[in-house]
């Protein structure tokens, strides 16, 4: 896989991933072929940032949980609204990193 080719895809998604993991996404990026790579560029990733805003001003109605594929939590979150409020606030800090993690291991599945 040529380096250029790697470099600009990592420069266009790093907000989408874990900074501790994007070298190590990088040396796997350079292990994979074209049709690979070329999948790999297809992959719908989730936008951190927009999950956030939907994390609070929705959160309590499990709507981002539902879009990061956590139905289960979605579900409590829906029917207990956030748990009182407590599981709300407490995704305001970690549903960022969630997403992140899911469109790491999503580009993991691939290659």
């Amino acid at each position: 896989m040529e380096q250029q080719k790697i470099d600009m895809f990592i420069m266009t998604n790093q907000k989408y991933f874990p900074p501790e993991k994007i070298m190590y996404l990088k040396d796997k990026l350079r292990t994979i072929d074209d049709e690979k790579f070329a999948l790999v560029s297809t992959i719908d990733l989730k936008d951190p940032t927009v999950i956030l805003l939907i994390s609070i001003f929705l959160g309590s109605l499990g709507i981002d949980r539902f879009m990061i594929g956590d139905i289960g939590m979605g579900i409590l979150k829906l029917l207990t609204l956030g748990v009182c409020g407590i599981l709300t606030i407490i995704d305001w800090f970690t549903i960022s990193k969630k997403v992140k993690e899911l469109n790491f291991n999503n580009v993991m599945a691939l290659i």
